[in-house]
């Protein structure tokens, strides 16, 4: 279709280019209400044939005394605002410690007997922040001529959904923004088919943390299969440092001290007491023991011994993941919104320490031996295409290649898709920013639901992989492959295969998508990273 078309019947019949939240039918009598038991939730009814679900509680809210444990069943409430994020001032209008809520799009005459396969999405932003949040999924439903239900949900960040330490373990629960993300998940098991979903036929999808996230579900608990999903989509899965509990004790009495809990009995009784503007003044990054700048993302999931039984990247090479088909991919310059602008080795190995603290100055050495002077990036120090590259491959691309040859090797070759992301956009290559980290996410959602100032190029220029994007995405919810329900006039995408030659991936260009083999040079450099994995991983 050609692209003109293509945006006429984004704007005529979906009626969502322009606006996040689309106009519902009218008279209001036409609204459709679900009844989830603990509470009645009144939907909106868009032209495009879809019925919008917002803002309904899969858990109570986490405050008082439940801070920093597993979320409880839910209550009542109509309006979802965003958890709160480590740079968010208060009071807020749109951010909460309330906000453990979930969003629903299905097709208008859906009923509990459809069984339509259910795609979950969970939002990224460095486990500081729900970058990702609420975005409208009333596009892709109606894309799919009405043969998925979306649904979306946030989960506490920050120190709310990652505070660790021995005494979070003893009186709270670790990692309570994945056991959110978990809850969230047995909610759609519960209630989903109320909104014409099947809860066998779940695929979860993240982006970024939320990509790190579903490989964390795949491996949570030595890889047990509670049900919860039979497909998974990893949007430029981050891996961050994830140290054990011992290497985070000084956060923690950094926090109860920065609050003024330190010098109590009970520290975590005193921090479900303090109001909450004290608690979001303790809520920022400071740097690892022994190094002097923050690093960029500062709260993160910890080796709990339960749901992260050990290091993402042992359970996997060990076999412990949910053995499901898979889409994993990531874009052509993964570093360039996170890198420092370095102008010498020197910085760029400073940039890597500050973030992954267990590197040694021989690691440093060798990894600017591995990326040395690079070709000049505009607007940037001559050393910023090396920092970017190097933290790019090893907390994005590296992993996703990684998890991609694993599954293919110990779980089916035919059933692993990779894929690389290198739609060129005037205004991020201009900036000298190539084609940056979860670039794609516009052409999966369609222009005007992800909320993203990153999305001119889409509405001209870039219209055209829109439907290939959009369609590879949704027929890999329908029917767990990315062709059964592509663009027709969209290539073939080949399975990543046994990765004996690197594996082969799809590049998603405008007008240019085709298959290509993952370059030896960066396999190479990703089995350089792999040797480091433990010393990364703390």
């Amino acid at each position: 279709m050609p692209f003109m078309g293509y945006l006429m019947k984004l704007v005529v019949l979906l009626g969502v280019v322009s606006r996040v939240t689309p106009a519902p039918l009218s008279p209001s009598s036409q609204e459709p209400v679900v009844d989830l038991e603990y509470s009645q939730y009144h939907g909106i009814g868009l032209e495009s044939g879809v019925n919008q679900y917002l803002g309904m509680r899969y858990a109570a809210p986490p405050l008082g005394d439940l801070r920093f444990r597993a979320p409880a069943n839910p209550l009542k409430i109509s309006v979802p605002p965003v958890c709160l994020a480590m740079d968010t001032k208060l009071p807020s209008n749109t951010h909460s410690e309330d906000c453990l809520f979930v969003n629903v799009w299905g097709p208008t005459d859906a009923t509990s007997k459809s069984k339509l396969p259910v795609w979950v999405y969970i939002s990224g932003g460095g486990y500081t922040e729900n970058a990702n949040a609420n975005y409208n999924g009333s596009t892709v439903v109606a894309q799919s001529g009405q043969n998925i239900v979306m649904v979306n949900f946030g989960y506490r960040v920050g120190s709310y959904g990652f505070l660790a330490g021995e005494k979070v373990r003893a009186n709270g629960d670790l990692n309570a923004g994945l056991l959110d993300q978990r809850m969230a998940l047995e909610w759609v098991q519960q209630h989903i088919e109320q909104f014409g979903g099947d809860p066998g036929h779940v695929v979860i999808h993240g982006a970024s943390a939320g990509a790190g996230s579903v490989a964390l579900h795949l491996t949570a608990y030595g890889g047990r299969d509670d049900r919860l999903f039979v497909g998974a989509i990893g949007e430029s899965v981050f891996f961050p440092a994830q140290p054990q509990v011992s290497e985070l004790e000084w956060q923690f009495s950094k926090y109860v001290k920065d609050t003024g809990c330190a010098a109590s009995s009970d520290e975590l009784k005193c921090l479900r007491s303090k109001d909450l503007t004290i608690l979001q003044k303790a809520n920022v990054a400071a740097p690892f023991p022994g190094r002097t700048a923050a690093p960029l993302f500062y709260w993160t999931p910890t080796i709990d011994g339960s749901f992260i039984q050990d290091y993402p990247y042992r359970l996997i090479e060990q076999g412990k993941f949910v053995k499901v088909p898979i889409m994993f991919g990531d874009d052509t310059n993964e570093g360039t919104k996170f890198a420092t602008d370095a102008s010498t080795p020197a910085a760029v190995a400073s940039f890597l320490q500050d973030n992954y603290p267990h590197l040694t100055s021989a690691d440093t050495d060798e990894i600017n031996a591995q990326y040395p002077l690079m070709a000049p990036l505009p607007k940037h120090a001559k050393y910023f295409p090396s920092a970017a590259a190097a933290y790019g491959e090893t907390t994005f691309t590296c992993v996703g290649n990684y998890i991609s040859q694993t599954f293919a090797k110990m779980n089916n070759p035919g059933k692993v898709w990779n894929y690389r992301t290198n739609i060129l956009q005037p205004d991020e290559i201009a900036a000298g920013l190539g084609v940056p980290h979860v670039s794609e996410t516009i052409a999966i959602f369609g222009p005007g639901n992800a909320h993203d100032s990153v999305d001119s190029s889409y509405r001209n220029t870039n219209a055209d992989i829109i439907p290939v994007v959009m369609d590879y995405f949704i027929s890999f919810i329908r029917e767990l492959s990315p062709n059964s329900h592509k663009l027709a006039s969209a290539p073939q995408w080949d399975s990543f295969g046994d990765g004996n030659d690197g594996g082969r991936r799809l590049k998603l260009q405008t007008n240019a998508t085709v298959m290509e083999t993952i370059p030896q040079d960066q396999v190479k450099r990703c089995e350089f990273w792999r040797g480091l994995a433990l010393t990364m991983e703390q």
